[in-house]
């Protein structure tokens, strides 16, 4: 298991050069015009494209580039130069809004995700399973823009029931930082909830069906159990492939909950950087939300040594 978890590492490590690589050539080699240009604006003034230019090395070869980059980067040297604001430092203070609103929403998506999933399953055909099948599939349908809209005009503008937005830090008010994200919460996890119940159901039908769960029956196991131990733990490793490529990328920003809610994290920043093509913001996000992506499925490959036994004794072999 150990060497299992030390080759993930280094794969992790390997995928995050080559992103950052991939970055690297995305923003500065292959649009073939002035990076420093781009970086200052149309209407930037000869003096501040200059200095671009002497700051970022861009007349130095290809790898001092992406190593200068590279340094402002990890430095936190990196600045807007539309925003005249230091990125790292606005990343890092949108990182509560983002984390707390994604760790909120994969709460209530993966409980309901998970208990729809399960009920579907077990009464596949019936009225039940048809109920919740109709759920998910509406779930999954209503764009997160369009839902978002509804809840602020009928439970905030109309009714006053919940606030219209903005971040409310947890240690200053608890009560009050959840009262200003529970519509983002349940607007971001309503589509994941429909998409991971329908997974889980497919998943648990096909697990059912397996000889390894015949046989557990017929050694008289009860029901229950052969569902949490062989149904359930097995049918689960998709859902955990999902939750680790679907939490990372939120975690990189959920742009368009953020931008509707006024949330003013990550998700937000990278929506004011976009619509003013501020580029440092936009190649510092990119490189965050990359590293949460692969975190997560790195500790997704490690989950699934524990969820599979055909894993874990495949490690133990080698």
């Amino acid at each position: 298991m150990a060497r299992f978890v030390v080759r993930r590492l280094i794969g992790m490590v390997a995928v995050l050069f080559a992103v950052s690589v991939l970055t690297f050539l995305v923003f500065n080699v292959i649009p073939n015009s002035d990076p420093a240009q781009r970086m200052a604006g149309r209407a930037a003034k000869p003096e501040l494209i200059a200095t671009i230019n002497e700051e970022w090395g861009f007349e130095d070869p290809l790898p001092q580039q992406y190593l200068t980059m590279m340094g402002k980067v990890f430095s936190g040297d990196l600045v807007s130069y539309k925003g005249r604001e230091n990125v790292e430092e606005r990343i890092v203070e949108g990182i509560p809004a983002t984390v707390s609103l994604c760790l909120g929403a994969a709460v209530i998506w993966l409980f309901f995700g998970i208990l729809f999933g399960y009920l579907s399953a077990v009464r596949a055909g019936g009225l039940l399973d048809r109920g919740l099948t109709v759920l998910a599939v509406t779930g999954i349908s209503m764009p997160v823009f369009w839902l978002a809209a509804i809840f602020l005009n009928y439970l905030t503008y109309k009714t006053e029931i919940f606030p219209s937005g903005e971040y409310v830090e947890f240690t200053t008010d608890p009560l009050e930082w959840a009262n200003h994200l529970i519509l983002p919460w349940i607007t971001l996890a309503i589509l994941y909830v429909g998409f991971y119940s329908r997974v889980l159901r497919s998943s648990m039908l096909d697990v059912m069906n397996e000889d390894y769960v015949r046989t557990a029956r017929a050694k008289g196991l009860s029901e229950r159990r052969v569902m949490s131990r062989h149904v359930m733990r097995n049918s689960l490793i998709p859902i955990v492939t999902l939750f680790g490529l679907d939490f990372g990328a939120l975690l990189g920003g959920a742009i368009l909950i953020e931008a509707i809610f006024s949330l003013n994290g990550v998700g937000q920043y990278a929506y004011e950087s976009l619509q003013s093509l501020d580029l440092p913001p936009i190649m510092a996000i990119v490189l965050y939300g990359a590293f949460f992506v692969v975190l997560l499925n790195t500790l997704v490959d490690i989950a699934y040594a524990y969820l599979d036994p055909r894993i874990r004794l495949g490690t133990s072999a080698q």
